[in-house]
């Protein structure tokens, strides 16, 4: 278990919380670090490419372009998705911005994890503020913004799971 960038009072604060998760993902192999909430019309292009990067960083990552099987309840699957998943990425692009205003699939991820402490919002190629204006509760999150390379995004994340 690595302290990366905290103090030691922080670290005395979340390290309680990585060694449950650890405990509990050596419990549930099929656990996964992070849930990537996506816009449907991102999944061959941002959402895949943050997918990608994260796992070339060895970060598993529940991405329903491959965890969905055919013939499965889709919205049966998030759910075990969500529920088996150490954080949610929400990858807030203007696609995603839009499934928000339309209340689809996104929508009902993004309230599922806006219950939880564990949520890393992504803003690319928007804004927090742009983002504010569909999400207040998204917005108010700390995140990260893309300057139009997930790499950067991925390594962020890649050291904050890997605590």
């Amino acid at each position: 278990m690595t302290r990366l960038a905290y103090t030691d009072a922080e670290w005395r604060t979340v390290k309680p919380v990585f060694e449950a998760a650890d405990e509990q993902a050596a419990k549930h192999p099929e656990r996964r670090d992070v849930f990537l909430c996506h816009a449907w019309d991102d999944r061959s292009g941002a959402a895949k490419e943050l997918h990608d990067l994260l796992e070339a960083r060895g970060v598993t990552v529940w991405f329903s372009e491959k965890d969905i099987a055919l013939g499965t309840s889709m919205m049966r699957e998030i759910d075990k998705g969500l529920r088996m998943s150490r954080i949610g990425i929400v990858l807030a692009t203007p696609a995603l911005l839009r499934s928000i205003d339309a209340e689809g699939v996104a929508d009902k991820e993004l309230s599922a994890l806006l219950a939880t402490d564990r949520l890393i919002p992504v803003a690319h190629g928007t804004t927090f503020e742009t983002v504010r204006e569909h999400s207040a509760l998204l917005a108010a999150r700390s995140g990260l913004t893309s300057d139009g390379s997930l790499a950067a995004i991925a390594a962020r994340i890649a050291d904050a799971v890997n605590v």
